[in-house]
């Protein structure tokens, strides 16, 4: 297999080169052809010695083939890394449009990936995504949604650190599951038939000998004039009965066999994955998946792409007659079963590894292409501490980093402040650099320190009319949710904004001082955004609860903020103002 040039720089031009190349094989391979004619035309009609060029004429086209083939392939490898190029300067200035949103992925009951904007228009997902197949997609966005645990987390980090270092494998794999991974929907799953042991009977083997001898000596006595030619036609309509005893077989492995396009994209990458060198326990546990039964994986493929292209030519209207002449398909069938036992077991979860290794590809390339230089410390005491977090979907030029210690003391932060003043971005950069350092990644803080906990939110909080749901209900539900969880003991890292918003005043301070009362009695803690500035009060007699802020300034006919984290409750709100400035007339 040819060497491919996954190398970035100069695209343009040699985009141009390859596919001027390209031009000129297809000229040459034509002539070739052309020459082949002519020459079998001399040799039949002059002398028997111009058939020797046309033999090596044929295999100068076969050469020619092959070099155009890789020629294109190579074009198909420059396209695809310019379309990653493309693709890492949207993310480095965070204009995600284009990109996949996985909204699919999306789930309203989830802890908290409804709020923290893992999924839809401008996410996390689209930041973090490299997958080129819709298994990697899936295993990507299970991880954006698993559990916390520290234990995963260190091991993941120590896997993602290694891929930091593997830039040129990185861009490589993304872009050979770009250039060459065609999924079709209509394609029936090969995993099940590849583990499937192939049936071959004693009778199968007899006519995969007797085929081929019986076929030449018929065909070359009824070319002597030995025997009549009618009998060599009484072979072929017998070999139409006997092939059908295959046929069935050799359908559903045409059904089953992945197209010479994705074989080439399962066999590269696993050719890659085989040549890397990983140290990490994850990586290296993955890679040696790669090497079942002694042979490595990227060549138990190539076998059955050679495979392939016999079962999908075998209705080609030059094979059949070669097949119904020596019988060929049985001699199929016998490599198939040979293949099958010898490789089947290792590559019945190649799809499967392969998605694997497109979530660490995404994961890796994250921290090449905007990854944060963030430490992550991880602790046994129950807290969340960021110093200087900002958040990874803002531009970094444009974000205004903040820091805060949350535990035990304070175990509660009330969080005031006027509207559109960042409370609610601020909880979210929370929580997306908790997700991050979950998945293994750096966050992006100079420093975020975490404990053994869970992450639980309830921001969105949305009616549902075909449910009957108000939203002030959504939100009751959410937070029974969290009850129910820290009544059983589980240290719940949490993120109420706005809390009870739903309800009028009276009953909403009630309700909220209720329910404070209660989380102060578990282990949980975390942050709860208010308007209700009566709740800043509790500060005074209860000491786990404390007060942060967001300010904001008027001046004139404009409200100005400096989104930076106070202590202490709000001073003043903007909401009159701002109904003002949208027309409403006091």
């Amino acid at each position: 297999m040819n060497e491919l040039d996954f190398n970035s720089e100069n695209l343009e031009r040699k985009l141009k080169d390859i596919r001027g190349k390209a031009v000129r094989l297809s000229s040459f391979r034509l002539a070739a052809f052309l020459a082949f004619g002519v020459l079998v035309i001399l040799g039949i009609a002059e002398h028997p010695v111009w058939l020797i060029p046309a033999l090596a004429t044929i295999w100068l086209f076969i050469s020619l083939i092959q070099k155009f083939n890789a020629a294109k392939d190579q074009e198909a490898i420059y396209l695809a890394v310019s379309l990653l190029e493309a693709r890492k300067q949207s993310r480095q200035n965070r204009t995600l449009g284009g990109l996949d949103e996985g909204t699919e992925f999306a789930e309203k009951s989830h802890p908290f990936s409804g709020d923290l904007d893992l999924f839809g228009s401008h996410s996390l997902f689209q930041l973090l995504n490299h997958a080129t197949s819709h298994g990697g997609r899936v295993k990507l966005a299970n991880l954006l949604k698993s559990e916390f645990s520290v234990l995963q987390a260190q091991k993941r980090q120590a896997a993602v650190s290694e891929l930091r270092e593997k830039p040129t494998f990185l861009r490589a794999m993304e872009a050979v599951g770009l250039a060459f991974s065609k999924e079709n929907p209509l394609q029936k799953p090969w995993s099940k038939w590849v583990a499937e042991p192939e049936r071959v009977t004693f009778l199968h083997q007899i006519l995969a000998g007797i085929g081929p001898v019986g076929g030449a000596t018929l065909l070359v006595l009824a070319g002597l004039g030995v025997i009549p030619q009618a009998l060599l036609g009484i072979w072929i309509i017998m070999g139409v009965l006997v092939l059908s005893l295959v046929f069935r077989t050799l359908k559903r492995a045409a059904d089953h066999i992945p197209s010479s396009s994705e074989m080439k994209s399962m066999s590269i990458r696993s050719q890659k994955i085989e040549k890397e060198t990983f140290h990490t326990e994850i990586l290296g546990t993955l890679q040696s998946r790669f090497f079942r039964n002694g042979t490595p994986v990227s060549l138990q493929i190539q076998h059955l792409d050679r495979l392939g292209l016999w079962v999908q030519n075998r209705l080609n209207l030059l094979y059949l007659p070669i097949n119904l002449l020596f019988w060929t398909d049985f001699l199929l069938v016998l490599q198939l079963a040979h293949w099958k036992k010898k490789s089947g077991d290792s590559l019945q979860h190649l799809s499967e590894n392969l998605e694997e290794f497109e979530v660490w590809v995404s994961l890796g390339s994250f921290e090449v292409e905007v990854g944060y230089p963030g430490e992550v410390k991880w602790v046994e005491e129950k807290v969340v501490a960021g110093e200087n977090v900002s958040h990874p979907l803002i531009l970094p030029a444009a974000s205004i980093p903040n820091s805060l210690v949350i535990g035990e003391h304070p175990q509660v932060i009330l969080l005031t402040g006027a509207n559109m003043s960042g409370k609610t971005t601020f909880m979210r950069t929370l929580g997306i650099n908790a997700v991050l350092v979950n998945l293994g990644l750096r966050p992006f803080a100079d420093q975020f320190k975490i404990g053994a906990v869970q992450l639980y939110t309830s921001m969105r909080n949305s009616d549902n009319l075909g449910e009957s749901v108000s939203s002030f209900y959504a939100e009751l539900n959410r937070i029974r949710t969290l009850i129910t969880r820290l009544e059983s003991g589980e240290a719940i890292f949490f993120l109420l904004d706005e809390i009870l918003k739903g309800t009028n005043t009276q009953d909403r301070i009630s309700g909220s001082r209720a329910l404070i009362a209660q989380i102060l009695q578990t282990k949980g803690f975390g942050i709860i955004s208010t308007h209700d500035i009566e709740l800043a009060e509790l500060e005074q007699t209860v000491e786990k609860i404390h007060n942060f802020s967001f300010h904001s300034e008027i001046q004139d006919q404009t409200i100005r903020f400096d989104y930076k984290l106070k202590k202490g409750p709000c001073p003043s709100f903007n909401a009159h103002k701002l109904m003002e400035l949208m027309g409403i007339k006091f």
